[in-house]
């Protein structure tokens, strides 16, 4: 077996494991996919006995002369009967086979969505945001027409074939097993779209997750694309993605107009070809039955018709299997989350951080952090500063349990980080980025986060702890005022203020501010120093900043440079030194008072 055929054979493979897998999801469902499948047969009995029902009418009782009354009438009544009789069933069996394709999808979704849910920072780090969307939408999209258009039109196509080869049989056996001779071709030009049409599709299907995670990254930073007139860049950067995937498409559309319906039709017309010729050379020996040669004809064509349906799906089916393939590579994806190691309830009562010799890699090369340890006693606030990309935000990450540390271990109140269950780290720990996130909904909303358990009260009180509630009471609806998308309608500083308040009112023991007060200006940064300083009593907090101004009463401030702590002590302990820290606080108020000279 050469390249290409192991190449071939693994992807065939790979794409009955992925079929195997997308049925599987219809277990639950049996009963219902029985009883569809009960009413596919009379549906299919009564499509089969139409054509019958003609060519008895034809031979026995379209005579010259003679017209019956009563049989042909109890013959056209029997007709339309089961006329009207398959047009009930294939609706009620159309609906059952869509609702159930419905359903599989909607577990389907709720599965990628809590998946996507649970998996790390280090995932969504490598992943473009658009690339995730594509897979929840756009692929699940595809999978819901495998069950919708897909796989009921097969299931019912090939009940319909086997009826129709029976129903030949019946009429002419010698003529049903040359139709038969038939079915290799067809089933070898299935092979040949299925083989080079997965490639395309994949192709396809890629590029439309560069197209949506090219516009979602265009969206995300539109301001700056504006601001700085990248508009032609990012324009040739879409268009040459977007050609990338109107050239797979033309490709599949190629092989579609070869080997769909054109090669089919082929086949029909040779095949009629043959039946024509097989009557004429038999009339020239014995009569022939025109009932019996109008059935036979009426059959050949219902079966190229479900056989064109059933190419014309291939398509459907194979940007179905693609897309089930990428959908199932989220959901087996294992940079999950890290999470709790066994089952101890330790709960967080003191709020004591111990780092003991911490390293870090973010891709199994190159150390981000080397060897950090330090102590924060309950209720000490601990300041990291350093120039940007010393590992400040990685302490952050690793302490939040974002990433699994590679080596070294983290202590809160002497018990190892990884055992404490993620309900209480997230309770007992409060997070404040730089750039916090406001959800589209009320400011109650996103002080609350949905808790049940904080009241209209304690999130009043909290707005009022961090001050926030000066501006939210000058809001239309006040705490109800409805916001837009990442709160785009409040100032930096607002939406600074409501992360506050939001943080204060789960009341954490361990405070993490993440260059809290990086954006806001210095009135607001008045209220936050005021509200910070309430926030840290009988509470640990670890800082990080770059405005060294809003650390100088810290218990400890820890100066890092790549990757390593290179100064501890106190504001004063550091200046005294001189080191990097005292160079950093010279550099800024050398700064400041040049923009105050500017200014006055």
């Amino acid at each position: 077996m050469d390249v290409n055929e192991q190449s071939t054979h693994q992807q065939s493979k790979e794409q009955r494991k992925v079929l195997h897998r997308l049925l599987s999801y219809s277990k639950p469902h049996k009963k219902a996919l029985l009883g569809a499948f009960v009413l596919l047969i009379f549906g299919t009995l009564g499509e089969i006995l139409g054509p019958y029902l003609i060519k008895v009418f034809i031979d026995d009782y379209l005579v010259e002369q003679s017209f019956p009354f009563q049989p042909i009438m109890w013959l056209a009544i029997f007709y339309v009967g089961v006329l009207v009789a398959k047009t009930i069933i294939q609706y009620f069996q159309l609906f059952v086979f869509h609702k159930i394709a419905l359903t599989i999808i909607q577990e389907l979704r709720v599965d990628v969505f809590s998946k996507v849910q649970k998996l790390g920072l280090k995932f969504f780090d490598q992943t473009p945001g658009g690339s995730i969307v594509s897979r929840v939408t756009n692929d699940t999209e595809s999978i819901k027409e495998f069950f919708t258009d897909v796989l009921s039109v097969f299931v019912q196509n090939i009940v319909f074939l086997i009826g129709i080869f029976i129903a030949m049989f019946l009429l002419n056996v010698k003529l049903a097993l040359f139709c038969l001779a038939i079915i290799p071709i067809i089933f070898l030009i299935m092979q040949a779209y299925r083989k080079y049409s997965s490639i395309y599709f994949h192709d396809l299907r890629e590029k439309l997750s560069q197209l949506n995670a090219k516009l979602n990254e265009s969206l995300q930073g539109m301001a700056i694309i504006q601001v700085f007139r990248q508009e032609k860049r990012l324009r040739k950067e879409f268009v040459e993605i977007n050609e990338g995937h109107y050239a797979a498409g033309v490709k599949n559309i190629k092989l579609n107009g070869l080997l769909l319906r054109p090669a089919i039709d082929f086949i029909y017309v040779c095949s009629l070809i043959l039946v024509l010729s097989f009557f004429g050379i038999q009339s020239f020996n014995s009569p022939i039955e025109i009932g019996v040669l109008y059935a036979f004809i009426n059959y050949l064509e219902r079966f190229f018709e479900p056989v064109n349906q059933m190419m014309m799906r291939l398509s459907m089916y194979q940007q179905a299997i693609v897309s089930a393939t990428r959908v199932f590579e989220l959901l087996d994806d294992p940079e999950t989350a890290p999470t709790a190691v066994g089952n101890k309830q330790l709960s967080i009562e003191q709020g004591k951080i111990e780092f003991k010799n911490v390293s870090f890699s973010y891709d199994g090369k190159r150390d981000v952090l080397k060897n950090i340890s330090f102590v924060a006693n309950p209720g000490e606030t601990i300041a990291l500063v350093g120039h940007t990309g010393s590992g400040k935000s990685s302490i952050i990450n690793l302490f939040m349990r974002f990433y699994t540390i590679n080596r070294g271990e983290i202590l809160i109140d002497d018990q190892s980080l990884k055992e404490f269950q993620d309900e209480e780290l997230r309770k007992k720990i409060g997070l404040v980025l730089q750039d916090p996130f406001l959800f589209a909904g009320s400011v109650k909303k996103n002080i609350q986060l949905y808790n049940p358990d904080i009241s209209d009260n304690e999130i009043k009180e909290a707005a009022q702890f961090v001050q926030a509630d000066k501006f939210i009471e000058t809001l239309p609806n006040q705490y109800d005022y409805e916001l837009s998308e990442r709160g785009t309608t409040f100032s930096s500083g607002q939406r600074q203020l409501v992360a506050f308040a939001r943080t204060i009112a789960t009341n954490p023991k361990i405070l993490v501010l993440d260059e809290a007060t990086a954006n806001i200006d210095s009135e607001t940064e008045g209220y936050i120093q005021e509200a910070l300083a309430k926030m840290r009593k009988g509470r640990t907090t670890i800082a990080i900043a770059h405005r060294l101004s809003t650390i100088q009463d810290a218990d400890q401030i820890l100066v890092l440079h790549q990757g390593e702590i290179t100064e501890r002590g106190t504001h004063q302990e550091l200046l005294e030194k001189q080191g990097l820290y005292y160079k950093m606080y010279v550099l800024q108020n050398q700064a400041t008072d040049k923009i105050e000279d500017i200014v006055s």
